[in-house]
């Protein structure tokens, strides 16, 4: 039986040719029998590309934010689609017709980020949301298959957790407010600085703090109950909990007051996070308290740290891979 594709869709009986036409979706009747069908939807393909393919990229893109990206993204994730084609795809895949975009292109505009001199992650989220309108010009009939090739992303080294050390949570636990309350809330729930700086006293309902405006748009209930005294705190203020807007201006006023010269907002909930592993805390828990979509992503800070792995192994106290009821020394003299 022939491989189906996007491209040829089942209606009823029949079975049709999706093209773009226009900038409208055109159906093509290829019959009822499968095969027939599927020679006829060849013939199609290989007779050259459909109307509206030889539109450039920078057009077709377009639809593709204004369709795909404006259903699918957060406002925030729209802003950043937008952003990344205005400064990357356009400008170097712009004027290419979409139908002749090669694998051969897609390297050639990785090699093109990099000299950018813009980070790997920036350069992996570029060729992402590429990669993405790519898919979505195949669903829409633009082209006939995508292009990205197998491969062609860059392998990001992964980092260790961004945790604060207890030297320096002992300098942040020292400032006056409101930023000692600040530094406290966000160590204390793990909270997201957008998060944060929507949390209002309120919020705090039977030992937890919903949390109703997230990153992936569902509710979730971070837990007070392992820091009764922030939860008191809480239920004493009234109204808005943080009395700040931008992240950059304070993380810049932390270090000067702390005098710490390296410190950003997002450590508190890296902190969080790494001291809840190393307290026992479950890895399903902590998924459910950050808001990760896939514990994947939760289980960077499941690696423990080498001072605990150097303390867990000392516990061990050479249990591991002893001969039962015999020393390393007896069984080496055998």
């Amino acid at each position: 039986m022939p491989r189906s594709t996007r491209n040829m869709q089942r209606r009823g009986k029949s079975y049709y040719y999706r093209k773009q036409e226009g900038g409208r979706e055109k159906y093509v009747s290829l019959g009822s029998d499968y095969r027939i069908a599927y020679a006829k939807y060849r013939e199609l393909k290989a007779s050259g590309p459909s109307l509206g393919s030889e539109l450039p990229v920078r057009k077709v893109v377009r639809q593709w934010l204004e369709s795909y990206v404006k259903t699918a993204r957060s406002l925030e994730g729209q802003r950043k689609a937008a952003q990344r084609v205005r400064d990357y795809l356009v400008p170097f895949l712009g004027e290419k017709p979409i139908a002749r975009v090669t694998g051969e292109d897609l390297r050639a505009y990785r090699l093109w980020l990099e000299e950018r001199g813009i980070s790997p992650q920036t350069v992996v989220h570029v060729l992402s949301d590429a990669r993405c309108f790519l898919n979505w010009a195949e669903t829409a009939g633009y082209v006939t298959r995508s292009p990205f090739p197998k491969r062609v992303q860059p392998r990001i080294q992964e980092r260790p957790p961004d945790r604060l050390s207890e030297a320096a949570m002992e300098a942040l636990m020292r400032l006056p407010e409101p930023y000692g309350f600040v530094l406290r809330l966000g160590l204390g729930t793990g909270l997201r600085w957008g998060e944060l700086v929507r949390a209002r006293s309120d919020h705090v309902k039977d030992g937890m703090l919903v949390v109703s405006q997230t990153k992936s748009g569902k509710v979730r209930r971070v837990p007070l109950g392992h820091a009764p005294e922030l939860e008191r705190e809480l239920r004493s203020r009234v109204g808005r909990l943080i009395p700040f807007t931008n992240p950059g201006d304070f993380n810049q006023k932390v270090r000067r007051l702390s005098g710490l010269e390296r410190f950003h907002v997002h450590q508190l909930r890296h902190t969080f996070a790494c001291e809840w592993i190393a307290s026992g805390g479950s890895l399903a828990a902590l998924q459910q308290i950050l808001g990760h979509a896939s514990v994947v992503t939760t289980q960077r800070y499941a690696r423990l740290s080498d001072e605990h792995v150097r303390v867990e192994a000392e516990r061990m106290g050479g249990k591991v891979g002893k001969i039962p009821g015999r020393s390393w020394r007896e069984a080496s003299n055998e």
